[in-house]
């Protein structure tokens, strides 16, 4: 959750009243933010200007600034309408290259013209800027932005991406020129008072990197780590060139309209924005950035009632929308429907229940009916069935004498596949886009992976070690929406001097009879009954050869039956990658089958 610094008399100044602390955190409670500290006591002993401390929900980039908390509030109590933006006719452009593809693909761009900064609305912009950097862009590895005075450049603009040595310019707050593949050692340095050095890893390992020109071939800027000398800007800059360089398209344009929606406040024509022309070669096609028009929504009315546990009129709905900064009308076409115009403002609107949600925040929670009627809803608690499909594996196995243990879900991709003798076809595992370290690079497929980690981390403990997990696994999907799903799995591994086979097929046999499922002998095929059998299987490369089998299972009487998991001794290898100086036998099933 951002934590936003707001100069408290300013802050009241906007919204036209001085609150004392408790009025005001009762206003943020009622909004939905959180006052986290005011620092008027100490600002005072330091002679400093006292700071309001608000944190703010993680994806309301809208309220990452004093402008746009300020502007929500106004609209929350009442006190102003949400503002109208405005575009003018674009005057220049932005040509992407298709060298880009390679790096940074996406683009956008906008000119705040005749804008008037002062000392605080100026912090303000830059602070802004760096509130974006570090939420939504993921400290400028999906989206880099740039302000530059335009005064001191000139379109057309170009996009390209070049070898390091081409690209040749004067940094930010620097004298020296350097050329790219220089500039880089030097925020590499050790005791850089800039922080871009831990940006670097972004673009370093590129052929080539991505750089902003102007019509006379100026660098503008290297994406995303620094501006250029040349165009930096200044209390005095009248005419920004706002340029947005990204590898997520949405991204990009939810942070070029949340900067220029904030900030053409303060332009002589109150927000209005002078686009720019994205020429993007690759494709011979062009568009305008930004893009105003209102995103359009259509909302149950019972739904928003039912939901709320209230009976309130289209007429109230829209009444507590506005204030939410949501304007809403009676839906032309679809009876008892509402359509409901998001803003630019508002990316964080993506379904129907969060407009929903903020109908209820300008309704206000307080005034809520107490025991209302929340006909659709069941406040009977239940467990999920396959939590307790999990609990009956978990109470099965610490009565055979296994412990229970949780590793994370994440892994290195050599734990989930090299360590396991396995290899990756691309088609399953779910990988992290940016992972902070080596450790943590995707969603383990097996549960073996953290099981066999938990018992290198314990090898000196007395033998046998027999411990179990119940707990998802995550695959790759593309037919689905949210393109991965998650699947409950067991299992458990017996680790000692022997392998203990014998052990861990008893423990699969507790569980199966814990399940009421029997025993099939021969592989099941003198019988079309409900239960399992094993059979072996030289395709797991995990355990040791001869020593692995699948588990198969016939859920009801007459189906044909699946595999649900496999069994077996793991193959020393498998072992020395972990550092385990030991045998061990492993089962694993999917605990899923058995809903």
């Amino acid at each position: 959750m951002p934590t936003v610094s707001v100069n408290k008399k300013q802050l009241f100044e906007l919204l036209g009243k001085e609150y004392d602390n408790k009025e005001f955190d009762e206003l943020c409670f009622q909004f939905g933010i959180e006052l986290d500290e005011d620092t008027t006591e100490e600002a005072l002993k330091n002679n400093e200007e006292p700071e309001l401390k608000i944190e703010i929900g993680a994806n309301r980039y809208d309220l990452l600034c004093i402008e746009g908390i300020a502007q929500s509030l106004n609209e929350y109590l009442g006190r102003s309408e949400t503002p109208k933006y405005k575009l003018l006719k674009p005057t220049t452009k932005l040509v992407v290259e298709p060298s880009t593809e390679q790096i940074r693909p996406h683009a956008a761009a906008a000119i705040l013209r005749n804008i008037k900064f002062t000392e605080r609305s100026y912090a303000s912009f830059i602070a802004l800027q760096d509130k974006l950097h570090s939420n939504i862009c993921r400290n400028r590895s999906l989206v880099a932005m740039g302000t530059h005075d335009l005064d001191t450049i000139k379109g057309p603009f170009r996009y390209q991406a070049l070898p390091p040595k081409e690209i040749k310019f004067i940094p930010l707050n620097q004298t020296k020129e350097f050329d790219a593949a220089e500039l880089i050692e030097f925020y590499k340095q050790p005791g850089q008072k800039s922080n871009l050095g831990r940006f670097v890893h972004i673009i370093e390992d590129s052929p080539v990197y991505p750089v902003i020109t102007d019509a006379n071939n100026v660098v503008c800027s290297l994406p995303p780590l620094i501006n250029s000398e040349h165009s930096k800007i200044s209390l005095e800059t009248r005419n920004v060139f706002i340029e947005i360089t990204a590898t997520d398209f949405t991204k990009a344009e939810i942070v070029l309209d949340q900067l220029v929606a904030m900030f053409s406040r303060y332009c002589d024509e109150a927000f209005t924005v002078e686009p720019v022309e994205i020429v993007s070669e690759h494709n011979a096609r062009s568009r305008v950035t930004p893009n105003f028009d209102e995103r359009q929504m259509d909302v149950s009315i019972e739904y928003i009632n039912s939901a709320l546990g209230l009976e309130l009129s289209p007429e109230e709905i829209i009444s507590c929308l506005k204030k939410m900064s949501l304007h809403a009308r009676k839906s032309p076409d679809v009876e008892n429907t509402l359509q409901v115009s998001i803003p630019i403002t508002r990316p964080d609107i993506l379904h129907p229940c969060d407009i929903m949600e903020d109908a209820a925040v300008g309704y206000g929670f307080d005034n809520m009916p107490r025991g209302g009627n929340l006909s659709n809803a069941n406040f009977i608690a239940s467990a999920l069935p396959i939590n307790k499909i999990s609990d009956i594996f978990r109470v099965a196995s610490s009565q055979a004498t296994w412990l229970e243990v949780l590793p994370l879900t994440l892994c290195s991709h050599d734990e989930n596949f090299k360590f396991l003798r396995l290899e990756d076809d691309g088609k399953q595992v779910v990988k992290l886009a940016n992972p902070k370290t080596l450790e943590y690079q995707v969603v383990r497929t097996s549960l073996l992976p953290g099981i066999l980690k938990t018992v290198k981390e314990n090898r000196k403990h007395s033998l046998p070690i027999k411990v179990f997990e119940t707990g998802d696994v995550v695959f790759k999907n593309g037919d689905i929406e949210r393109k991965a799903y998650n699947e409950r799995h067991w299992g458990a591994i017996y680790v000692g001097k022997a392998s203990g086979f014998e052990t861990i097929q008893g423990l699969l046999g507790k569980i199966m009879q814990t399940f009421r499922t029997q025993w099939l002998p021969d592989y099941g095929s003198s019988s079309t009954s409900r239960g399992y059998w094993i059979e072996e299987d030289s395709s797991l490369p995990t355990y040791f050869p001869g020593r692995g089998a699948k588990v198969m299972f016939r859920h009801k009487e007459g189906e044909d039956p699946r595999k649900i998991g496999h069994i077996g001794v793991l193959h020393p290898e498998v072992m020395n990658n972990f550092d385990i100086p030991y045998a061990a036998s492993y089962v694993e099933l999917n605990a899923e089958v058995f809903l």
